[in-house]
């Protein structure tokens, strides 16, 4: 397995292909049997695959809490990560994980996109514009592809994801079972294994978890209640291992990482008139802009957003971006899903954040923020463990 580079000051680019999120679900139907699936991770042969992802568990946190993290800090350092994907932010991530897909091929683009030929916006997460999610996102999923293959596939989260259009989008295939606490989930998904085990079957179960992320969005990836979260996830992980059926892999993974933003490191477009000039529409989020320009202003937007972020941000044309592999390799780009990235594309550097208060109220009042290339958002962890294997 590939391990992402990473910097401790520079941007980290998507490794697509080789060790991102996107190679995950491929990598894994090779491990359960599918001959022409993908496997550039190396995974084992299995017959029964449960991945956990936690929302905003990046590597880099695992590490500086391994004091309250101890079983997966532990296996941190004997497993090659991942990387999330541009933008890292959860519609786009789990856009990837569920296609197999980067950004750029599946079309989910980041946590808020411009609809081509309107001037509406879509929020990929809450799904809040008239889009039918299968024409958004028509490629076949991982878990149709599976479905088809003969395995048994089950999603096992929140009741309220069953029918939503990110699920419907990048999710669809398999069964799902709703269940509220991270205690059911997990009993959950013990026992659909541990059916298919004793029936000899293969089978595919996606157990996801969000609580984590909305602690640091909250209160911080530096607080108590974040550290907090961060050990029942490690407490939980270690009881998945220990009761694997057998036959069975856990795969643990994130969907990217986060970074605490401090107040005077906040850039407010709607407090600043400059950054204004030329730009009809402002999307994606606090660390990862995408920048859609009034008609003939492409130009002098891009300019402009570069010369005031000149030394917090890396700032790109559309063309730019998609040329330097932001959002996979540029011929994996079609030209129907370009217009959904900004005209001018920013991506945040150290803790800084461009919010707009007025526009984005909630968003702007958020502690922890995601979505750049920086290594504490982009390097995600990929943990395996085999039944009856600790690290």
């Amino acid at each position: 397995m590939t391990s992402p580079s990473v910097s401790d000051t520079g941007p980290v680019l998507p490794t697509y292909g080789r060790s991102a999120l996107s190679d995950l679900l491929p990598a894994v139907l090779a491990a359960l049997g599918v001959a022409d699936a993908p496997n550039p991770l190396g995974l084992a042969p299995t017959r029964r695959a449960c991945v956990f992802l936690v929302d905003g568990m990046g590597a880099r946190l695992i590490e500086r809490n391994a004091d309250v993290a101890p079983f997966m800090a532990a296996a941190l350092r004997t497993n090659p990560g991942l990387t999330a994907g541009f933008p890292s932010t959860t519609a786009a991530s789990i856009g990837s994980l569920g296609t197999g897909l980067p950004s750029g091929a599946s079309g989910m683009l980041g946590y808020r996109v411009l609809v081509p030929g309107t001037h509406r916006m879509i929020n990929l997460l809450r799904w809040d514009a008239p889009v039918d999610p299968v024409e958004w996102q028509p490629h076949e999923t991982v878990f149709e592809r599976a479905e088809r293959e003969g395995i048994e596939v089950t999603q096992v989260t929140a009741a309220r994801f069953q029918d939503s259009g990110l699920t419907r989008s990048v999710l669809r295939g398999g069964a799902f079972t709703g269940a509220e606490s991270l205690a059911n989930r997990v009993t959950g998904a013990l026992a659909i294994l541990r059916d298919a085990a004793e029936r000899e079957a293969r089978a595919l179960v996606y157990l996801y978890y969000a609580d984590l992320d909305a602690a640091g969005h909250v209160n911080g990836v530096a607080s108590e209640t974040w550290r907090e979260q961060l050990a029942t996830v490690d407490v939980t992980v270690r009881e998945l291992v220990d009761r694997l059926p057998a036959g069975t892999t856990l795969y643990v993974t994130a969907d990217h990482g986060m970074v605490d933003v401090p107040a005077d490191h906040r850039i407010d477009v709607d407090e600043d008139p400059e950054l204004q000039v030329g730009v009809r529409l402002l999307g994606g989020e606090g660390r990862a802009r995408h920048v859609y320009a009034k008609p003939g202003a492409a130009r002098d937007v891009l300019q402009i957003w570069r010369e005031a972020l000149e030394d917090i941000a890396i700032v790109r044309s559309r063309e730019e971006a998609i040329y330097e592999g932001w959002f996979g390799s540029p011929e994996m780009v079609a030209a129907d899903l370009a217009p959904r990235i900004g005209d001018v594309v920013a991506a945040l550097l150290d803790d800084w954040a461009v919010i707009a208060t007025r526009r984005e109220k909630l968003e702007s009042r958020l502690f922890g923020m995601h979505g750049s290339l920086s290594a504490a958002e982009q390097q995600i962890p990929l943990l395996v463990f085999a039944s009856g294997q600790a690290p």
